[in-house]
């Protein structure tokens, strides 16, 4: 059984989500849909000041995550399967995280009406590390305005990562154990994870490829 439909990659920053969606894309033949990161305008001086330029930053995230999924409804015929480096929900996570009550209130009241207009994905894999596998990928990227990011707030994404998709069940998610393994250097991981995504159909399954913990 081949992959089809929307599938959508997750995980904390530095977690490989873009990488992984590239690899999936060209593996399968698919369409990558990338969220465009550094086209917010307002990400570098929210990594310089979070209370801030918090919530132009989450506002400018929404609306244009939004317009992607959007367009998303109307798939390329030419591809059976569309690859996303990003969940629309999950931007409720950064959110709850870095908005004042005033402010979640009303950006609560615009994602409630934006959510209703984006598709669901088919299958969703969340790709798990922990906080000093994420703080060294962080740094290995180089982007300059990730320099300023503290252990602290990548500790908080990923508690709040984990509690969001242990609950969620909108899609199946599989949860990938990402730790010892980067899908970009090895073939046989890659492979392996694939008939992983294939063969899970419903809730939450886990997988730690080659069996490494």
């Amino acid at each position: 059984m081949a992959l089809r439909g929307l599938i959508a990659i997750e995980g904390v920053i530095g977690a490989g989500k873009t990488t992984l969606a590239g690899r999936l894309a060209e593996r399968t033949g698919g369409k990558p849909a990338l969220e465009a990161v550094e086209e917010n305008p307002v990400l570098k001086l929210f990594y310089r000041d979070k209370a801030h330029y918090a919530f132009q930053t989450q506002l400018f995230f929404l609306l244009s995550r939004h317009q992607q999924q959007v367009e998303l409804k109307q798939r390329d015929l030419f591809h059976e399967v569309v690859i996303c480096d990003y969940l629309f929900q999950k931007d409720r996570i950064f959110a709850n995280l870095t908005l004042s009550d005033q402010e979640l209130g009303l950006y609560d009241r615009v994602a409630t009406l934006l959510e209703r207009e984006v598709p669901v994905p088919d299958k969703v894999v969340y790709l798990q590390a922990s906080v000093e596998t994420l703080l060294e990928r962080i740094k290995q990227r180089g982007r300059p305005f990730e320099r300023r990011m503290e252990r602290d707030y990548i500790r908080q994404l990923n508690d709040a990562y984990n509690h969001f998709f242990f609950h969620y069940d909108a899609a199946p998610v599989l949860i990938v154990n990402t730790s010892c393994v980067e899908f970009d250097a090895r073939e046989d991981d890659l492979e392996d994870l694939v008939r992983e995504i294939e063969r899970h159909r419903h809730g939450i399954a886990y997988y730690s490829p080659g069996g490494r913990v």
